[in-house]
Formats: structure tokens, C-alpha cells, sequence
């Protein structure tokens, strides 16, 4: 039976072992679609994140998915163009029972102006990255990411930790609400400014923020109490960063380290510019959002003018993949790109050997589940730290939200070694149902996005789109169940090609075969990915693993 949901009353967490579908494949697909709903920021509307990021592109495409996952048979394939089902096709119980795409537009039309249009015409919609695949698992997978980060720095800059350290961040919606948790983890005193309340409220609740302060005097003076007593703390402030982060520079106050993770990558639907309150801005995303987009450059333009002015002082200061940067630089800061982008600065040696955010989701329900499969990861991968350190912290900090689910960043061959473990697990009944794996879009041969993920690739091919349009290929030839390739929508358009998988760990035979074959390619590819643009790391791996590279 599925689980009341507190949080979004009405989209019930899925759970139990009763099967509405014909197999655990296709049931795993639809509890994962219900999940991401369930977890979701606006599931009446369909999103999930990040103001349009989508799991269907309107009611009645979202009920067709629903009915075509609950009836069809394992040798169909449920084709979804853009959040819309529009094909159930014959082929085999070999072949993947979903592929999806979405929010791919021909290169010269990828842009903003074009995707707010198609999208009010309701020819597509933009899946974000894990939305509109169905593979978000709430904050979880983003605190994970943003953790390593932090932990990354610290290694570089502080010794190895951030406690006594002062971090500056904004937004605290779907994806950037993970951030306070992540900076109290990794030890730091971090503010979180964000324009809107309820979130910053929901963020709280959650024990996300340890509280919020009533203004900025107020704040500064928790985050310096906490940094002087080396205490990890999280506040949140109500305001507009724009504001705030040229207060802050112009008092002479230089965090350690300085981010953003506000919707600067939409200035229609997201960002909120200096100026602009909520119900206005509402308004004008239908009445003038011309207006909207350039305000918007004009307040990123002093937002990040204040950015550049910690980096100038000494703070660590970087990029969260929001496109804040690229914005600033429309607006006329010439040197937005003195900011490094984050994948780049500290993540690169890691995707070099394909060791990115992995996860996976007990469709159980069952939070015992997790916990088995917790301890597995600590009994195969005594000796990788980064992974048995988070797995031990996520058990003591990280809730869950909607399915129980966890995230660890492993590579090539130990995704499908611990995956085909579970696989058994399943089988033997230690397990109280089927795990679905997955991993987010942003991975090493999952993403091309010269502002983020390719950012001066080493060869400068920072632009080419091939490497995730061949992953999707290679995934489908190597029998996942479900497989999308994303573009760009609104601030994003044009800006990136990604691919995502899920395969079901059922506890058969066949599940076996498709999480090796899966798994071990889709790595394999992002390996030879890095290789071929000359990262010896990558060469490295490839010699390592016996990576089945074509040298030239």
C-alpha cells in the first residue's frame, strides 16, 4: 500500500509488493514517476524542480503514461517525446520498456525565446535533468554533490575542513535547498539567502536550516558566533542576493567560500530580480517577460559584480552549473567568466575515471532496504573513502524524502559489481522488493554543456554533443529500461545535451545481464570520453580497467 505523504498530501510515496502493472519493470517505472511527484516542488502542476523542470508535460500526458506503464507488456516500448507519450511499440522484453526525449530543439531555434513559446503552445516541456526522467530522489542526490564540493575545497584550501569557515550561498528551491545541509555537514557556518519564505520555511521544517534569521545584521552575527566556535551552523535570510551580496562586499566581510544556486538560469519563470516581488513577477511571466529577462540581467549583473569582488579578496568563489555567469555576461560584466564553474575546478579528475553521483531507490518502499544495501557499500569499498564517509554521514543527517534512496559516487566497474550484488539480494528475499539504479545526468559521458560539464575540455571540445546522444545509443543496445536524452529549456536552451538511464535490479537472470552490460558501458563510454580529449587520468583508467578504446 502507498505511504501518506506530508509533504505533498494527495501524491502518496509508493510502497508495498502488490503489483498494478504486468511486471516488476514497468511497476518500477511508474513508482518512479509517482516518486519524483511525490518529492516534488509543484506536483498539482507536474514540476519537480527548478520552476519548469517537469515529470509529464500535462495532466492527460501524464494519466496516458500512467495507463501505458500499468498495461503494457514487457516486449513493448513506451515511446515519450517531450512528456508526452506517443507511441507503445512492439520489440522485445530485450529492449528497453521506456525511451524518452526531451526538450531537444534544432540547434539555430534552441533558444530561450523559442522554448517559452513552443512551451506555452504545449508542444514540449524541459525535463530538467532527473525530473522529467523520473529519477529525482528529493534533496539527497544535489546534498551529495554539493558535499563533495565543499569537501574539495576544503581539501585544496583549508586543510581538509571547513569548520571555522564562513560560506555565502543563495536559492533554496528544489535543487539549491540542499545546500544548507550539505555546508553543515562539511562542517562550515553557512548563509543561505533566499527571496521566497515559504521555501526558506519549508527548508527549515525539514531540518535543512538550523533556523532563519530576521535580517542580516542578525544573520552575520549567528554565522560569526558559529565560525568563531568552529560549529557547524545553517542560516537562511529572506532577500534578494543582489541586495544582499553587495551588502555583505561593501561592509568588508569576505566569506571563505562564495556560491549561488538561485534559478538564474530562467529569467522568466525563475530568477527574481531586484525590485520585483513574487506576485508581480507572476504577472509579467505572461504579460511582458521581456521585461522580466532584462531586469533580470541587470540584477545578476550586480549580483555577480559582487561575486567577483569576494574572489578579488581572497574567497574561494565558483559557479553551481546555474548559467549565473553567462547571464552576468549578457548584462555587460565582461569578466563573469573569471569565475570558475565547479565541474572544472574540483570534480574533473573524478569524472576522468568516470566516478560520479550514482544512486538508487528501494521501490519497496522499505527503509530497511536502504540500510542493507548501506552496509554492502561499506563491506565492498572498505578503502574508498569519499564514498564510505558519505554513506556514513548520510545515515546519521540525510532523511528521506519519498522512496528511500541513496547516492554515492562510484565508478567504472564498481557500479555494476554493487548493483549485480543487490541483484541477489533481491533474488535471495533479503530484500523486501526490486532496486532501481540510476545516476544523474551529470556524468561523464552524459553530458555535453560548455558552461558546465565541458567547460575547457581539455582538446576544446567543449561544444560537442555527440558523447551523450551516443551514450542514450549505446544504453538502449545495451538493454536498460529506460533511457532519455534532454536538451536545454528556457535559460537553458541551447546550452546542453544530456542522457540519462534506469535499470531495475528484479532479482533475475536478465536484470543480471542488462546491469552489467548497462552499467559497465555507460562508464566505459565516459572514460573514453575523457581519454579522447587527452586527460591522462582517463588514459589512465582505460589501461587500468581494459577499457575497450580505439586509439588513432
Amino acid at each position: 500500500m502507498p505511504r501518506d505523504n506530508p509533504r505533498n498530501p494527495g501524491f502518496p510515496i509508493p510502497s508495498g509488493p502488490d503489483l498494478r502493472a504486468k511486471g516488476w519493470r514497468q511497476e518500477a517505472l511508474l513508482r518512479l514517476l509517482e516518486n519524483v511527484l511525490a518529492v516534488g516542488e509543484d506536483p498539482e502542476n507536474l514540476v519537480v524542480y527548478a520552476a519548469l523542470g517537469k515529470a509529464a508535460r500535462n495532466k492527460a500526458a501524464h494519466d496516458a503514461i500512467v495507463a501505458a506503464l500499468t498495461n503494457m507488456d514487457e516486449d513493448q516500448t513506451l515511446v515519450i517525446q517531450s512528456g508526452k507519450p506517443v507511441g507503445l511499440m512492439k520489440t522485445s522484453a530485450q529492449a528497453p520498456m521506456v525511451i524518452m526525449a526531451n526538450c531537444n530543439v534544432v540547434g539555430q531555434w534552441a533558444k530561450a525565446e523559442n522554448f517559452y513559446e513552443l512551451e506555452r503552445k504545449g508542444l514540449i516541456c524541459w525535463g530538467g535533468l532527473t525530473a522529467g526522467a523520473w529519477q529525482y530522489i528529493g534533496s539527497q542526490g544535489v546534498i551529495q554533490g554539493t558535499y563533495e564540493i565543499f569537501m574539495r575545497i576544503a581539501e585544496r584550501r583549508f586543510g581538509g575542513t571547513l569548520h571555522g569557515r564562513f560560506v555565502l550561498t543563495a536559492g533554496l528551491g528544489g535543487m539549491g535547498g540542499a545546500q544548507p545541509l550539505a555546508g553543515r555537514m562539511a562542517g562550515a557556518a553557512i548563509l543561505c539567502v533566499e527571496i521566497d519564505p515559504e521555501r526558506a520555511r519549508k527548508r527549515k521544517e525539514i531540518g535543512y536550516l538550523d533556523e532563519i534569521a530576521p535580517d542580516l545584521d542578525s544573520a552575520l552575527r549567528r554565522i560569526e558566533q558559529a565560525r568563531a566556535a568552529g560549529e557547524p551552523l545553517s542560516v537562511g535570510l529572506v532577500g534578494n542576493a543582489a541586495e544582499i551580496y553587495p551588502d555583505i562586499a561593501g561592509r568588508g566581510i569576505v566569506p571563505d567560500i562564495v556560491t549561488d544556486q538561485t534559478s538564474a538560469h530562467d529569467l522568466v519563470y525563475g530568477y527574481i530580480p531586484v525590485g520585483y516581488d513574487l506576485d508581480r513577477v507572476r504577472r509579467l511571466r505572461s504579460q511582458n517577460p521581456s521585461e522580466l529577462i532584462e531586469a533580470g540581467r541587470a540584477s545578476i549583473a550586480k549580483h555577480v559584480e559582487a561575486m567577483l569582488q569576494f574572489q578579488r579578496s581572497g574567497a574561494e568563489v565558483f559557479d553551481n552549473g546555474n548559467l549565473i555567469r553567462t547571464q552576468a555576461k549578457e548584462g555587460g560584466v565582461a569578466d563573469a567568466f573569471d569565475i570558475p564553474v565547479f565541474t572544472e575546478a574540483y570534480l574533473r579528475p573524478l569524472f576522468c575515471r568516470a566516478i560520479g553521483p550514482f544512486r538508487w531507490m528501494a521501490l519497496s518502499g522499505e527503509p530497511s532496504d536502504i540500510a542493507r544495501i548501506d552496509d554492502l557499500v561499506l563491506e565492498m569499498f572498505p578503502d574508498n573513502y569519499i564514498v564510505t564517509n558519505w554513506i556514513n554521514l548520510a545515515r546519521q543527517n540525510v532523511p528521506f524524502e519519498g522512496l528511500p534512496a541513496r547516492i554515492a559516487w562510484l565508478g567504472h566497474g564498481e557500479r555494476s559489481a554493487l548493483a549485480r550484488r543487490v541483484n541477489q539480494l533481491v533474488q535471495s528475499g533479503e530484500l523486501q522488493g526490486p532496486v532501481a539504479f540510476s545516476r544523474d545526468h551529470l556524468d561523464s559521458a552524459g553530458m555535453a554543456h560548455p558552461n558546465i560539464m565541458t567547460e575547457n575540455m581539455r582538446d576544446g571540445s567543449d561544444a560537442i554533443a555527440d558523447w551523450p546522444l551516443l551514450d542514450a545509443m549505446l544504453l538502449c543496445a545495451s538493454r536498460a529500461d529506460l533511457v532519455v536524452i534532454h536538451s536545454g529549456g528556457g535559460g537553458y536552451a541551447g546550452f546542453m545535451t544530456s542522457a540519462g538511464v534506469t535499470i531495475v535490479a528484479d532479482g533475475t537472470g536478465a536484470a543480471d545481464e542488462r546491469l552489467e552490460q548497462a552499467l559497465d558501458n555507460d562508464t566505459g563510454l565516459g572514460v573514453i570520453r575523457y581519454a579522447d580529449a587527452g586527460y591522462l587520468d582517463a588514459l589512465d583508467e582505460v589501461a587500468k580497467k581494459k577499457i575497450g578504446r580505439i586509439e588513432i
